[in-house]
This record gives C-alpha cells, structure tokens and sequence, in this order.
C-alpha cells in the first residue's frame, strides 16, 4: 500500500507553488507544463478568450504564464487577471465581469487550481490525503475580513477537489523549511516579503532524540509589500504623464481630477476590473472638460489596450536593477517619451519611506507582543521577493548582527515547508 502523502499549497498574490511530501523529511516541487512551457512555479494569474465559434458560451482558459502569453497575443480579445488574491478578505468584493458573467473569488480561484491540475498531469497525485495551505498572518487589503477570506479559501479548495484542509501562517511554513538546516536549537525570526503582505513568525526550535520541534513564540504582518512598491514607481514615475493633479472645469470652476482614478491605476494588478467599472465610465466622460485632455486619452487608452502587465513588467525590471545599482532606467514605451526616465535609488528609498516604515512596525509588534530582545534572537530569516529591495534589507542589517542573517528559498520555502509540515505527524500543533 502506498504512503499517502500531504501537499503543501503556496497560493501566493503574484506565484503559486505546490509542493508534495516525500519519504522522511524531503519534498520535491510539482511542475507544471503549459504551452509556455515546464515550470516548479506559476504566476497566480488568469486569462479568459472567447471561443473564435462559440464566442463565450466556451471560454479558453489559462494559467500562470501561459495565461499572460495569452493576454499578449489578444490583447484586445481577452480578460486577464492577476494577484486575486488581494480581493480574498474584502468584502467590498463581490465579484468581476468576464464576458458578461460574473465570477466570484471563490469562482477565480477555483478555476486557477484546475488548470494548474490539468498543467500537472500525469504528476498531479492521487494518493494526497492533506492538504496544508498556507495563509498570511494579516491579509491584504484596508480592512480585510479573515473570516471572510479563509471561508472563500474553503470554497474554492473544496469545489477543486481537495480533502482533508489545514492552514498554516505562511512565515512558519517557511520557518520550518529554514529550520531544516540548523545545526543547533534556536530562536528563529522569519520575515516572509510577498507581494501583498509583509509576515513575521517568531518560533524556538528544538531537537529532541532527533525530531525537530518548534514551540510558537509570536506571529505579526501588514498589509504592505512589493505590490505597494510598485505602487509607489507608478504613482511618481506614470500617474503625472496621464493626468495625476490635473484639472478639469465643471460649469465656472476649476477643479481637480479625482486622485481615486490614479489609486486605481497604480494598482496594475487591478486594471482589468478597473476597465469594467463606473469609475472607468466616468472618466471617460471627464475627457471633453479637461484642461489637459491628451493626458486624460493617454490614461484611458492605456486601460483599453490592456497595458496594466506590461506596466507591471517595465516596474519590475527597474525595481531589480535598483536592487544592485544606484541608478536604473525605466522604460515603457507605451507613454512615449515620457515613458524613458533614469530613477535614483535614493528617490525610490525615499516614495517607500511610508510603506518601510509599516513594514518596520510589524517588526517592533512581534518583538515587543512577544518581549523577546533583538540579541536573543539566533538566526534571522529573509524570504519572498521583496527581501531583495536593499532598504529592505537594511531594516535588519540595522537591528541584527549581518551572521545572524540568512535568505534563500525566495519562491519555494514556504510550499515546501507546508508539505513537510503535512508530514511531520503533528499538524495541530503547526496550524493558524
């Protein structure tokens, strides 16, 4: 008979990973082929194209890259949505069109678990019993509902076909997987950077007759992360080329366009429900009366031609040479000329200085809920993209010896730690 065997599901806002317990304390990632090709992680992303015969009564779906190669090849034909899962725990969400038909979160993520079933094939197992997901320690979002966003999580992992559900904090999933290397017992603070939270896990580790075990010390998280940096480039390099604190006249005043649009905006992940909204249909209309309507068409055409994940890559690309250089070009040519900048560092350290210092509080939270003492801590652990951002990293290079510091695992710590937690025979004792 064979082991069943517990799967550990990373359902992140910008990758997904899912990773299977093997024999002992290994794991191995799932791969995952599309017409992009074979990948150990997806991109959480959807794309929705009408049948070329039978329009969207039969909607082809993809996933992760292939729904984003896609997105480009039919721009104009199809909806693309990424980093649901921002919208799991508000409740002002309540759905977005696609092709006249209402799809839930539930609904979205659902279809994204299937396909990544059908990418797996003959790889997906039939012998999983559990499954361990994890969750952050404070969603995404102004005021997120985790009753809400967990009830969601259940739905759709439940209509996807899963068993038996356990949830983990996202940093002591990964926690658990860093812990894997220790030579020693140790007080272990992992610092989890995603693309909408920022988590903390404070955990003692412990080995005894040589099975590991961890005692929970203390968890905190905001709802600030790479997204939010993004935001930021956005809202100083973009927003003031199509319209940012630009006016408009209504009757015999002058008035400012409304900042919202330029929230919206920034939110690149967002845009295709943008597209769809009031809010869009209003600032169309805006055009006739404003001072600078070019700015105003520019705005708008960007939205129409779905430009929200170009924008998102020109971001990224200068983002990470920012990561090793004191000075990087952004270029998205679909703002022509104004779309070639040189960014300084400094400037993007100084946009982020808000969301830093956030990131910074949860960090205080933790060790002051918790009344553990910066030098009391052996080992800290950096992990999630984000962790790459230099003024990230010297948030703790500032509070912590540089040996006590360690990264790795960016994308696959906390699926793989999921997975072996599964396995552990003491999932109880892990779950949020």
């Amino acid at each position: 008979m064979t082991q069943k065997r517990a799967l550990g599901l990373d359902f992140g806002t910008t990758n997904t990973v899912m990773a299977l317990s093997d024999t002992g304390s290994a794991s191995h990632s799932m791969r995952f082929t599309s017409s992009a090709g074979t990948d150990d992680s997806m991109r959480t992303a959807l794309s929705f194209m009408k049948d070329a015969g039978l329009g969207a009564a039969a909607l082809h779906v993809e996933a992760g890259q292939a729904a984003i190669r896609q997105f480009i090849d039919n721009a104009g034909d199809c909806r693309f949505l990424q980093s649901i899962k921002t919208f799991a725990a508000s409740p002002l969400f309540q759905g977005t069109l696609i092709f006249a038909k209402r799809q839930s979160f539930e609904d979205l993520m659902e279809v994204f678990l299937r396909k990544l079933k059908t990418y797996a094939g003959s790889e997906w197992p039939g012998d999983v019993s559990t499954v361990i997901a994890g969750r952050p320690v404070r969603f995404a979002g102004s005021n997120p509902d985790e009753t809400l966003a967990l009830a969601r999580y259940n739905e759709a992992l439940t209509r996807a076909g899963f068993p038996e559900i356990h949830y983990v904090y996202e940093p002591v999933a990964a926690a658990y997987y860093f812990a894997q290397s220790l030579k020693k017992d140790a007080n272990v603070l992992v610092a989890d950077f995603g693309g909408g939270t920022t988590d903390y896990s404070l955990i003692r580790f412990e080995t005894h007759a040589g099975k590991l075990s961890a005692t929970p010390i203390g968890h905190s998280g905001v709802g600030v992360a790479g997204d939010h940096f993004d935001f930021r480039m956005i809202d100083n390099l973009v927003s003031p080329e199509i319209g940012k604190g630009s006016k408009f006249k209504s009757f015999d005043k002058v008035l400012d366009v409304p900042s919202g649009y330029y929230v919206n905006f920034g939110r690149w992940n967002q845009l295709s429900i943008f597209k769809t909204s009031k809010e869009f249909t209003d600032l169309k209309s805006l055009v006739r009366s404003a001072l600078e309507p070019d700015k105003l068409e520019l705005f708008i055409d960007l939205v129409e031609h779905d430009e929200g994940y170009p924008l998102y890559q020109a971001i990224s690309a200068t983002k990470m040479a920012l990561s090793s250089a004191q000075e990087a070009e952004f270029n998205f040519s679909p703002l022509g000329k104004a779309g070639r900048k040189m960014v300084k560092r400094s400037d993007f350290n100084n946009w982020i200085a808000d969301d830093l210092a956030k990131i910074e509080g949860a960090l205080d939270e933790v060790l002051e809920k918790t009344k553990v003492a910066p030098e009391a801590i052996d080992k800290v652990f950096l992990t999630g993209g984000t962790s790459f951002v230099p003024a990230v990293r010297e948030l703790f290079t500032r509070r912590f010896d540089a040996d006590r510091i360690e990264s790795g695992g960016e994308l696959l710590s906390i699926a793989h730690g999921l997975a072996m937690i599964g396995e552990s025979g003491d999932i109880q004792r892990w779950t949020a």
